[in-house]
């Protein structure tokens, strides 16, 4: 075996043979396929979580003594501030610079106190299926925590309280949240529509209902809304993840509803339905994101899953699927930002401007893992092109890299009109560094840039500077940043001083060095279902018992310091 498959192989074997995904008569992954799969894990891995999300001590928080009916006392950010309260600020950021979190529906929603569960519960998605069907559950290759969604926060019901703490307690100005496609159309009566009019028809009246009173609600309290139309989950009549699953997502293997890997169809209904979410609520927002860190579906749903993160439909080694995957979810993109603008036309804040319209990408900080090694050096290069860039390449420039060979120069690779400048802002989120070391050969002529390996051992390393390095990539493209994601599922009382005010610190670097930035959201407002882990790892300002029938909010140190940093506007 040459060295270069030996090399790569090995770093696979590192992972838990179950965590391949692959069933008893799979067999081992070929050279080609465990490059592949080892690289684009790794890479999702480091950006997906935060550092020791995922063995993080139990955060120390000072006691609740509301319940979850009421707006408790929340952080003082004047106390948080410590002897600084009133100091001048060292980094101060710009005027109207927006101050939140980021929340997503199916991660927040369900867990309501007192509403009917068949109220609280969004039952026609792909990700309910797949956490609550008996057999996925039971599947090794899906590494569910075994959890109920009913754990969760609750915020379908407490949205207003949150709200309040957002507002009040946290001294935020805006607030990210997504729209959940399967609870405004939940039948596949959707599935038939033509127009934006006969979508309408068969929508969800008390979900529609319901999502009017929570954006109007975060206008009335002066939250300016960053509203996601896709974060990850998809409708089981667009997308059947346990059919899936088991047969396959090849078109002749019986799986009806392939969901991504169904281009014309995804791209035909995601349209529409971005369409239908700018007319209706577009009096109420105006900041839209499209997708959700669409790596983190492609991996984890059609190369490999690992007790780390697993999707539906957690079909293994389907590299062919996940690249044309990768590149229908760019054309999605690109579809959406089109349909936004054109149905979008209420101005909800007073800017001018009706609707502004970007993706949500996590960008890695890659670096070379012996910076006097030329080949690592090309390598890290590499590797900030196929993760970080060819999304931005092809929906910022209309450059379309079906090779990943870093030329557009194949028929069908652009620069196309229909893609082109197609992006108002960038959402980045950022949590951790990757380094890389290069291989002697690419392993496949047709993927030249797969020359790179990721250090296992340090896929979770916290890195403050990254921010100002993946900040600025984003920048060279010519649009103002906004960071959408930023957070640790670490202790909680150590939080502020060790991860948040050090990237805080290289984020205003960034906008020193000339960087156009908007905004800042933390993840998350409250401990939230973090997918198939369900309720363990524990990012929220907030805290949640998930055995609490009230859902109380227990405020945390990191809650505290944040606080004062947006009263303040700065540190």
């Amino acid at each position: 075996m040459p060295a270069t498959c030996a090399e790569v192989l090995k770093w696979v074997a590192r992972i838990p043979s179950d965590g391949l995904g692959r069933s008893a008569g799979q067999g081992n992954p070929t050279c080609l396929q465990a490059t592949l799969l080892a690289t684009l894990q790794a890479t999702l891995l480091a950006t997906l979580l935060a550092t020791q999300a995922c063995g993080a001590a139990a955060p120390t928080v000072p006691p609740d003594t509301a319940d979850a009916a009421t707006t408790d006392a929340g952080p003082d950010a004047d106390s948080a501030a410590g002897s600084d309260a009133g100091a001048p600020l060292g980094r101060a950021f710009p005027t109207g610079f927006l101050w939140g979190t980021a929340v997503a529906g199916f991660q927040v929603d369900m867990g309501c106190p007192t509403l009917p569960a068949d109220a609280c519960e969004d039952r026609q998605s792909d990700w309910w299926q797949w956490v609550t069907d008996p057999e996925l559950k039971q599947d090794q290759t899906t590494f569910l925590s075994g959890q109920h969604p009913n754990v969760g926060p609750g915020m379908w019901e407490l949205w207003p309280q949150d709200f309040d703490r957002a507002k009040n307690d946290l001294h935020n100005n805006a607030l990210r949240l997504s729209i959940e496609w399967s609870r405004v159309f939940p039948t596949a009566a959707a599935g038939s529509a033509k127009s934006v009019a006969e979508l309408k028809g068969v929508a969800n009246a008390a979900a529609v209902a319901a999502y009017h009173a929570m954006f109007q609600g975060a206008k009335q309290r002066g939250l300016k809304l960053l509203v996601t139309l896709n974060h990850y989950t998809l409708p089981l009549w667009l997308h059947d993840g346990k059919d899936c699953h088991f047969k396959g997502v090849a078109p002749d293997t019986g799986c009806k509803n392939r969901g991504w890997a169904d281009r014309e169809r995804m791209l035909t209904a995601i349209t529409l339905y971005a369409a239908w979410c700018a007319a209706e609520f577009g009096a109420e927002v105006d900041l839209w994101g499209t997708l959700n860190e669409p790596f983190a579906v492609i991996v984890p749903g059609y190369l490999i899953g690992t007790k780390d993160r697993t999707n539906p439909p957690g079909v293994p080694f389907e590299i062919e699927t996940a690249l044309s995957v990768a590149f229908t979810m760019m054309m999605a993109h690109c579809r959406m930002y089109d349909a936004v603008h054109a149905y979008d036309k209420a101005d909800a804040d007073g800017d001018g401007k009706a609707a502004r319209v970007g993706i949500v990408h996590n960008l890695a900080a890659m670096k070379p893992k012996d910076p006097n090694k030329p080949g690592d050096l090309v390598a890290a290069q590499h590797a900030d092109y196929v993760y970080n860039r060819v999304f931005l390449d092809a929906t910022v420039h209309g450059k379309l890299d079906l090779n990943l060979d870093g030329k557009i120069e194949g028929p069908g690779e652009g620069p196309l009109d229909d893609m082109k400048g197609r992006m108002d802002f960038i959402g980045v989120n950022y949590y951790t560094q990757l380094l890389v070391s290069g291989l002697a050969a690419p392993l496949h002529e047709k993927y030249k840039f797969f020359d790179f390996l990721p250090d296992s051992a340090l896929l979770f390393n916290d890195w403050p500077a990254g921010m100002h390095d993946v900040v600025m990539l984003a920048a060279s493209y010519g649009k103002p940043v906004i960071i959408t994601e930023n957070g640790s599922g670490g202790d909680k009382s150590k939080i502020l001083e060790g991860f948040l005010k050090p990237h805080l610190a290289e984020l205003h670097r960034a906008i020193q060095d000339g960087a156009v930035v908007e905004g800042f959201f933390w993840w998350s407002l409250v401990d939230n279902y973090e997918w198939n882990h369900g309720m363990a790892i524990q990012m929220g300002l907030y805290g949640i018992d998930p055995t609490d029938p009230k859902k109380t909010r227990k405020p945390s140190l990191v809650g505290a310091g944040y606080a004062a940093i947006a009263k303040a506007n700065g540190f």
